[in-house]
């Protein structure tokens, strides 16, 4: 996440050269590709921290840091 970055509500992840930006709500793809197995580690992890992601980027809004978010196990 960026601070002051654009809606929807989104975060941007990046695997081998590639780059998605995912809406944080919807899980859908915005923009960018990635690998079909990168991509749906992306989507597993993004489920399991949705609720901190949406408080994530709340915090990213007001200025602050959106924090750490754990990877997926």
């Amino acid at each position: 996440m960026y601070f002051d970055d654009h809606a929807p509500p989104h975060f941007h992840a990046s695997y081998g050269g590639h780059e998605v930006v995912v809406a944080i709500d919807t899980l859908a793809v915005l923009h960018g590709h990635l690998p079909a197995r990168a991509q749906g580690l992306v989507v597993e992890w993004a489920l399991l921290h949705q609720s901190e992601l949406r408080e994530a980027w709340r915090r990213a809004k007001r200025l602050e840091s959106p924090g750490k978010i754990d990877p997926l196990d």
